[in-house]
């Protein structure tokens, strides 16, 4: 085992420690897992599972129903866009299909060159100023395929 490996379960072991008495701790684990190794790894739900008496199958059914949690490693840097009924009304579905068209992927793909993940995101709280995107940390409004762009050419400048 690597010592990124060891430093994982470590992290693991002290979120699990953490959280064990506290009722309903799954979600907190499974966030608090993500915050700190970036996503929940597969060897890490048996180990959840364990802690709280659960199966694995429970873990990973609880993983797989929210769009937040990843079981792979993230992109360098992500895109959302929001899917929500008032951005949809203000053209985020064109603005997605956009960003498809740009990235060579579909929502929950990487671009072609790995470096930017493309994913859903439902609701940024920025309803009346739609379609909303976050880029890594940062939330734009108001955003069409020429901001978009601009956005994107940006972050790639960056790399």
């Amino acid at each position: 085992m690597t010592t990124e490996q060891d430093l994982a379960h470590a992290s693991l072991q002290a979120i699990l420690q953490t959280h064990q008495n506290q009722p309903g701790a799954l979600l907190p684990i499974l966030h608090d897992v993500q915050d700190t190794l970036g996503f929940i790894p597969d060897w890490a739900v048996a180990d959840i599972a364990k802690a709280l008496s659960q199966s694995r199958a429970e873990v990973h059914g609880v993983i797989t129903f929210y769009h937040h949690f990843r079981t792979t490693p993230p992109a360098q840097h992500t895109l959302q866009i929001c899917q929500a009924e008032a951005c949809q009304a203000r053209g985020s579905r064109e603005l997605t299909a956009h960003a498809e068209q740009v990235l060579g992927c579909s929502l929950h793909g990487r671009s072609a060159d790995q470096s930017i993940g493309l994913e859903p995101v439902y609701c940024l709280g920025l309803c009346s100023s739609g379609p909303n995107i976050q880029l890594n940390d940062k939330m734009v409004s108001r955003v069409d395929a020429a901001k978009l762009d601009r956005l994107l050419a940006n972050v790639k400048e960056a790399q």
